[in-house]
């Protein structure tokens, strides 16, 4: 089955839908964005989940989003905010996802960012280049989820633009070669999505942006979304 992320969430409502949908993870993010959230917002969310669970109930994994933290910062938002899963969307080293997954026991997703023109390098779609393998090798047995998202360089990503889906087949190779869920993120929408769906063996996807309207999220497109992904498999 393929993994959900809905991220971007600021409120308890839309919390409540995105479980009502029963998608897998849900994205909070603490780096500097229009989809920030607060500290106070995060501990009310991350509350609010964990109630759910001590009364048996269904939730998804709440996903912490982080642009280049610094030490301090990641431990000042899980003494308060304790996500389940640590994303990490800038240039963090193997060793600084390493230091994290021992520090806090969490799983950690690491974003990669594609330029389109990438794909002007690979003399086969289906094997990384030497350079890129060397650089994503430094992460096994590291990180868990590899996510690939549009690059954008202000923010990492969140640009809602779609990259070349041509690459995903040489980084799905090597997720499978080192037991690492792959993940898909930029520009996806519920008009798009089983086209990706239909020509990659993925593990998840992830949308923001997609899910929107005027800048909020729109629970009727959260909806959509979900049926589509799930009308897949």
């Amino acid at each position: 089955m393929t993994s959900i992320k809905i991220c971007g969430l600021q409120s308890v409502e839309v919390l409540k839908s995105a479980i009502d949908l029963n998608v897998e993870y849900v994205g909070l993010v603490f780096a500097k964005s229009k989809r920030q959230v607060t500290q106070v917002e995060a501990a009310h969310l991350v509350a609010y989940v964990r109630t759910l669970r001590n009364e048996g109930k269904y939730t998804p994994q709440i996903t912490g989003v982080f642009l280049n933290p610094t030490v301090e910062q990641l431990a000042e938002v899980m003494a308060t905010s304790p996500v389940d899963f640590i994303q990490l969307h800038g240039n963090e080293t193997p060793e600084f996802c390493q230091h994290v997954k021992l520090q806090y026991h969490t799983p950690v997703m690491k974003a990669f960012s594609i330029r389109n023109e990438e794909i002007n390098g690979f003399s086969d779609p289906n094997i990384l280049t030497k350079e890129l393998k060397t650089k994503l090798d430094t992460y096994r047995g590291v990180i868990d989820i590899l996510l690939l998202d549009t690059y954008e360089p202000m923010n990492g990503g969140g640009s809602g633009e779609v990259f070349r889906w041509d690459v995903i087949p040489a980084y799905l190779h090597w997720a499978r070669e080192n037991n690492i869920q792959l993940f898909i993120a930029g520009g996806l929408d519920s008009n798009n999505v089983l086209k990706l769906l239909d020509g990659y063996a993925i593990d998840g996807v992830d949308i923001s942006s997609g899910v929107e309207t005027d800048g909020m999220k729109d629970v009727s497109k959260m909806k959509s979304f979900v049926e589509r992904v799930r009308q897949h498999e």
